[in-house]
């Protein structure tokens, strides 16, 4: 499993808004806080820092980030401007679902491979379940056992395919094959979420909580990524403090 964060985005609409509640944004002002955010932060795709990252640090935005995490575990709305991106490559499929539980928080933005139309082969699986499951076809398999191509089951004729049998004339059918996945099958997603709502998911998904481990390590990886491309300003304390 690889997990990445791809980009940050909002970080300078966030410390806009501390500025409107007392009315004292002009728009100088905004100007020179997006300028000195945009110099201070990552452009290219590098696959090595995530673009919108912070990469360098004024004293003057040091300053900033420390009243917007200050006043942000209180006021979140402020934090909801901060978007983040990621993908995920080969998690599990039912910890996959685990994460698209929060799919609410993510505004709906995930999308995932389909089992659907996509194709998974025997024993095809995560890297948390090789080594630790044999599908029955894999055991038959090493066992030297062969098992028929064809299955005549209660007056029907079925075929094999992959973890089981399909009858005759679906066996090409997607939605027939979907049938017989396991929950073991490496699946990949992209979601974006926002900083606010990703705390959430952090605080039921961290690893001393009861998710999957799969899940949790996945988790814990996004929460190192997002520390590192923030300059350690979002911190996994700062994370769990932020009510919601």
């Amino acid at each position: 499993m690889n997990v990445y964060l791809n980009r940050i985005d909002g970080i300078d609409d966030a410390i806009i808004s501390m500025f409107l509640s007392k009315r004292h944004l002009t728009r100088d002002k905004e100007l020179s806080i997006r300028d000195m955010v945009y110099r201070c932060s990552q452009h290219e795709v590098t696959g090595e820092k995530p673009v919108g990252a912070l990469v360098s640090l004024t004293e003057e935005l040091g300053e900033h980030l420390k009243t917007l995490f200050r006043w942000g575990v209180h006021h979140y709305t402020m934090l909801r401007f901060i978007d983040l991106s990621f993908t995920v490559y080969g998690m599990h499929r039912g910890g996959q679902d685990d994460l698209d539980a929060h799919a609410m928080r993510m505004n709906n933005r995930i999308i995932r491979e389909s089992t659907r139309v996509a194709t998974f082969l025997t024993g095809e699986m995560s890297e948390y379940y090789q080594g630790k499951i044999l599908p029955t076809d894999v055991a038959l398999a090493a066992l030297g056992i062969e098992t028929p191509k064809e299955l005549l089951y209660d007056g029907k004729l079925y075929v094999k395919t992959t973890n089981g049998y399909i009858l005759q004339g679906m066996e090409n059918s997607k939605d027939a094959q979907r049938g017989l996945y396991l929950m073991s099958i490496p699946s990949s997603f992209i979601f974006k979420i926002q900083l606010t709502e990703f705390a959430h998911v952090y605080k039921e998904r961290k690893m001393d909580g009861s998710a999957h481990p799969e899940v949790k390590i996945a988790v814990e990886n996004m929460t190192d990524q997002l520390a590192d491309a923030t300059m350690g300003y979002v911190s996994r304390s700062m994370l769990t403090e932020i009510r919601n």
